[in-house]
């Protein structure tokens, strides 16, 4: 008796019975014919075949690509398997970036936001801004960093400049504690004007009000990375109001919000 059956060759071979009748599905490997006693044998020619299809699936082959690669000569083999390692080096890149991506989100901030954005925010506490000023900041730059990427490194630039100034620092509390005010108050008007002069007497700072706006659809993003999560008090509307208007007038470029 010549070969072994079905059942043999699969565990000789190191794969099921199942696999081994796939790949004959796919033409992998011929099934052999049937012997007189209606078995069929697989001699060492079919074991052959199935070693060379098992470890080219295990090393990541398209099972529809294994036949072509069996069937070609030696240069077409070796230029598919150069092919198939390139598909493989781009699959394992981006599973790496994934896998990235799942240990930077341990540290939530870090999955959304480079490491710089991240020291920014966690020194802005120690400056004395509040925990919901840097949660507000923390969305609006992931937002930033989605909608205007190519100008979210300068932006960074200029405020962390923005936070080495105190007078400015002291500003931005102020505004904060301005939310709550009356809108008609007039401290309002006072705190816009000091607020936008002093942007205005140092061009690296107005990086910061100008240095997210996009090349197109500025309006929409400007609207959409500077309002960000605001629901803002009649009194922190108007500040902000009276701010932009301010450094308009001075011929800063700031984009009107569509109705």
């Amino acid at each position: 008796m010549n070969g072994v059956t079905i059942g043999q060759a699969a565990a000789f071979v190191g794969v099921t019975v199942k696999t081994v009748r796939h790949y004959h599905k796919l033409g992998l490997v011929q099934e052999p014919e049937r012997d007189s006693s209606g078995y069929r044998r697989y001699g060492s020619a079919e074991l052959l075949r199935l070693v060379q299809a098992r470890t080219l699936a295990a090393a990541g082959v398209p099972l529809a690509e294994i036949g072509p690669l069996l069937d070609a000569d030696a240069g077409l083999f070796a230029a598919g398997l150069a092919d198939v390692e390139r598909r493989l080096t781009e699959q394992i890149e981006e599973l790496t970036a994934r896998r990235d991506t799942l240990h930077r989100l341990t540290d939530g901030d870090r999955a959304l936001l480079p490491d710089r954005a991240v020291a920014l925010l966690e020194r802005m506490p120690r400056l004395g801004f509040a925990a919901d000023e840097v949660a507000a900041i923390r969305e609006g730059w992931v937002l930033a960093r989605a909608l205007v990427p190519e100008g979210f490194d300068d932006y960074l630039t200029h405020f962390e400049h923005a936070l080495q100034n105190p007078e400015l620092v002291a500003l931005g509390r102020r505004a904060a504690e301005a939310a709550a005010w009356e809108p008609d108050d007039p401290r309002i008007a006072e705190l816009a004007a000091a607020a936008a002069d002093h942007y205005l007497a140092d061009p690296a700072l107005l990086g910061t009000v100008t240095g997210l706006q996009a090349r197109t659809e500025a309006a929409t993003r400007y609207s959409l990375i500077a309002h960000h999560g605001e629901e803002r008090t009649p009194a922190a509307a108007r500040l902000v109001e009276l701010f932009e208007a301010r450094l308009r007038a001075a011929g800063v470029r700031i984009p009107r919000p569509s109705p």
